[in-house]
């Protein structure tokens, strides 16, 4: 009984409705009924629900080209990062080129300078541990007519002696070695002087002097070269300039500091004169 009486009620209710719905589209088709405010009430209503819409699709929209034009952002700016790094690498290789070139100017400078002798020229390989080229290695030796006791020259002055020689390379002591020394001389007045290394006076990269005997008018700045009466460097080489100059109690003889011509922080090529200093 339940479920019949559910049955009827439902169809009552169907009926109903369909009834006023029929109604309702008779009633709209004619002016008995205005749809004004019903159009209205659905204007306050889904007016604003479309506008709120089309904000949030503008922004969506906006979000999405933003985004897009990060990702294009950050490939551009990978892509300037790889030509920085290419720009920075070339830099160094153009950096490193021009020092070289410096170098080499110099050493072509220097070899017009002593042009009476010949030289060959080598490449350092190899130093002694410390900040100074007291003793190092060139890429040349024997094979290439380099013998003990030539002297070598760079950066428009004296480095040193060779020491010992191999079939392609061969040792370099330098004048700044404390067990080195050379016979020199003023330059302008020809005033005879011992020249030594000095671990004391390494660390200013300075070398000294020693058994001066000269007058007064030997001064500061005055240039040292290697001396005639030396037994193994050849004559006129260019040492360096004196640095400071002290007299001995008796005002006989004077000693003192040069600096040289030579960097011996930074020795890369040098030349090796190949003539001997002949003695008797």
């Amino acid at each position: 009984m339940n479920k019949k009486t559910d049955n009827t009620n439902n169809r009552l209710i169907l009926i109903v409705l369909t009834l006023i719905c029929a109604a309702a589209i008779v009633l709209t088709g004619t002016d008995i009924v205005s749809i004004s405010p019903i159009r209205k009430a659905a204007g306050y209503v889904i007016v604003p629900m479309q506008k709120g819409i089309n904000t949030i699709g503008t922004w969506l929209t906006e979000k999405k080209d933003y985004f897009g034009r990060a990702n294009e952002l950050n490939d551009r700016i990978k892509e300037l990062e790889e030509q920085v790094a290419d720009l920075q690498e070339e830099n160094l290789v153009l950096s490193e080129n021009q020092q070289e070139l410096k170098r080499l100017r110099e050493l072509y400078s220097l070899d017009a300078g002593y042009y009476e002798y010949e030289k060959v020229a080598a490449t350092v390989i190899s130093k002694d541990p410390g900040n100074w080229y007291s003793s190092f290695i060139i890429d040349k030796g024997s094979d290439d007519g380099i013998a003990v006791d030539m002297n070598v020259i760079s950066q428009g002055g004296l480095v040193g002696l060779v020491t010992d020689v191999g079939s392609h390379w061969a040792m370099v002591r330098a004048i700044i070695d404390d067990a080195n020394s050379v016979s020199a001389m003023t330059l302008s007045r020809n005033d005879t002087c011992i020249v030594t290394g000095d671990l004391v006076l390494l660390d200013d990269g300075l070398v000294a002097f020693s058994q001066m005997n000269t007058t007064n008018t030997v001064t500061e700045g005055e240039r040292i070269v290697t001396s005639n009466i030396s037994d193994k460097y050849l004559p006129g080489i260019l040492i360096g300039t004196i640095n400071e100059i002290s007299e001995d109690s008796n005002h006989l003889t004077r000693t003192g500091t040069i600096i040289p011509a030579v960097n011996f922080k930074s020795i890369q090529e040098v030349l090796v004169i190949k003539t001997l200093k002949k003695t008797p």
